[in-house]
């Protein structure tokens, strides 16, 4: 594995599928739904095809695993398998809030050697590769140092929050953003303290935050029976947890997980 060349491709990936995406971006374009509540748009159909023809292109013997295309069991006897959604936060797209981003994860051997969340309506780059912290458009950067839940900025899915399952945490400071991965991204690069989702979520919504936040000097944990691996049979985890070292086990007790 070359994780600057590796990293270099993903990057270039995000970009290109950042450049679809705003093609789409507040103009006209099918939606259909996947399920209740789970949108897909043509750009999310556009973007999934370029990421793959791009990162399997120059990588033919990694496996896929992405959102927008069909699950296929041969990925499990892959030794490195792309894990990518084109847009995290389609919700968020299609009423033109610039919360989403593209999330492309690259896991060797089940553990994330690189990850890459690009929000191209505000021109973030987030990227990670295992063992060399985080950045964010080329500056290095880290979690928060704040170590106290009551004055922590905790980001919530805006959907979550609508839907009344936040309202528990009402005494908190809880900020909705859309897309989980963009979350993710705050997280590592210490524009907001914590996050966490009880409601269930796939790898490929997890997979590159993730490392964005253990690589920044934080923890992530997935809630469940899912070990804590990546490019399983079933990439489906009861939650997500990820904040700064110093609040993670307030967080794992006010949500009742310590």
């Amino acid at each position: 594995m070359n994780p600057h060349a590796d990293l270099d491709l993903a990057t270039r990936a995000a970009h290109k599928a950042g450049e679809i995406i705003m093609r789409y971006y507040k103009e006209d374009y099918e939606v259909r739904e996947k399920g209740v509540g789970n949108p897909v748009t043509d750009a999310d159909v556009e973007a999934d095809g370029m990421l793959r023809e791009t990162l399997l292109g120059e990588c033919p013997e990694d496996g896929w695993l992405s959102e927008e295309t069909k699950d296929n069991a041969d990925r499990l006897s892959c030794r490195r398998v792309w894990i990518v959604d084109p847009i995290d936060g389609t919700k968020e797209f299609i009423k033109g809030v610039p919360q989403f981003a593209v999330s492309i994860a690259l896991a060797v051997e089940g553990e994330i050697a690189l990850g890459v969340i690009f929000n191209p309506a505000r021109q973030e780059m987030y990227t990670a590769v295992r063992g060399q912290g985080v950045m964010l458009n080329g500056k290095k950067v880290g979690v928060t140092a704040c170590d106290s839940l009551a004055e922590a900025n905790i980001l919530a899915s805006r959907s979550e929050v609508a839907r009344g399952e936040f309202d528990r945490f009402k005494d908190y400071h809880i900020t909705p953003i859309g897309s989980i991965a963009y979350k993710l991204a705050l997280i590592g690069a210490g524009l907001a303290d914590l996050t966490f989702t009880l409601t269930p979520k796939n790898e490929w919504d997890f997979a590159a935050g993730s490392l964005l936040v253990t690589e920044g000097g934080g923890r992530v944990q997935v809630l469940g029976d899912h070990p804590q691996t990546f490019n399983g049979p079933d990439p489906l985890v009861e939650g997500v947890v990820a904040t700064n070292r110093a609040l993670f086990g307030q967080v794992m007790e006010l949500i009742g997980k310590a």
